[in-house]
């Protein structure tokens, strides 16, 4: 199993990876404290991308390439993977 995130930008996307490996850092939420450490993936690293039918993406991811920080949700996503962020 894999999460893909779809989040706008880098740190909510770090947040949401951080819920769904080491658990819910708000201590808020049902995954307080739980530590499923599924592997986490944002829709527009490439690696992804590559996977996804170029046509299916464009129509419905495409425009949100161009509304946000792609290149920056992508090395935050990268960073957090190497447990560096």
């Amino acid at each position: 199993m894999v999460v893909l995130l779809g989040a706008p930008d880098s740190d909510t996307a770090a947040i949401y990876a951080e819920t769904v490996t080491v658990g819910d850092p708000t201590y808020v939420g049902p995954l307080a404290g739980v530590s499923l450490n599924l592997p986490v993936f944002h829709i527009l690293e490439p690696e992804i991308k590559d996977q996804v039918p170029a046509d299916i993406y464009e129509r419905e991811i495409g425009a949100m390439e161009f509304a946000i920080d792609g290149e920056e949700i992508c090395t935050a996503m990268t960073a957090f993977r190497a447990g560096t962020l």
